[in-house]
């Protein structure tokens, strides 16, 4: 009978052990996760500073920001949605700087039946979070320039179109009223959280791992006392 029920045995326990490492390295995943959101979130809560000479993804995404200048009549609407309101279209203008030096700048956001009113423009001090959108990949329409619609904050071509550096500042905070237009700011709520559903997903399996194995071992056990 031992040795019929040795290699289920063997199967069972080292089966067992790897979905059980697993789940477990998930769930430190998880907390790391939780310290990397928390740290984000602060970073984007912090006072703001002045723009930096050269910001880069690497080193200031998120970074909380104070800027002012400029800002004109151009603009351009990117087309989004949020759970709560639906189709919306992001207002992305240019802020010319007193220092010279123009940006790009996420005012927020209008209705879609609010999409080709007037915005204000004119002088404006902003404070908000630089941020490097992952909005691209091969699937991403070019943008429609005839009803100026786009479909993704494409930095590169954004710059391009306006005339900017490859900078966005998203508003949380701006001097100009709303108009219509409001901020919707960089938060961690878009940053997802899903390792505790894979510790879940090992944990389970783990479980049912012993549970066939267990039933292995007994269906061989049977028939050798048959």
């Amino acid at each position: 009978m031992l040795r019929r029920i040795i290699f289920p045995l063997l199967l069972g326990v080292i089966g067992t052990a790897i979905l059980l490492k697993l789940g477990f390295w998930q769930l430190d995943r998880h907390e790391w996760k939780k310290g990397v959101l928390t740290e984000i979130g602060s970073q984007i809560t912090a006072e703001p500073v002045a723009l930096p000479d050269a910001p880069t993804k690497s080193d200031h995404q998120y970074l909380s920001v104070q800027a002012s200048g400029f800002i004109g009549n151009e603009q351009v609407h990117v087309l989004a949605s949020t759970k709560q309101v639906g189709a919306i279209y992001r207002i992305v203008s240019p802020l010319r700087m007193q220092d010279g030096r123009k940006i790009l700048v996420d005012r927020g956001y209008v209705l879609d039946e609010l999409k080709n009113n007037p915005r204000p423009n004119g002088d404006d001090t902003v404070i908000g979070n630089l941020l490097w959108p992952d909005e691209i990949d091969t699937y991403t329409p070019d943008p429609d320039m005839n009803a100026n619609i786009w479909f993704a904050r494409d930095l590169e071509k954004l710059a391009a179109h306006l005339n900017t550096e490859p900078v966005l500042l998203v508003v949380r905070e701006s001097s100009q009223p709303k108009n219509g237009i409001t901020p919707l700011p960089v938060d961690i709520s878009g940053i997802p959280n899903d390792h505790f559903e894979y510790v879940i997903t090992w944990f389970g399996l783990a479980l049912v791992w012993v549970m066939m194995s267990g039933l292995l071992i007994w269906r061989q056990t049977r028939k050798s006392e048959g």
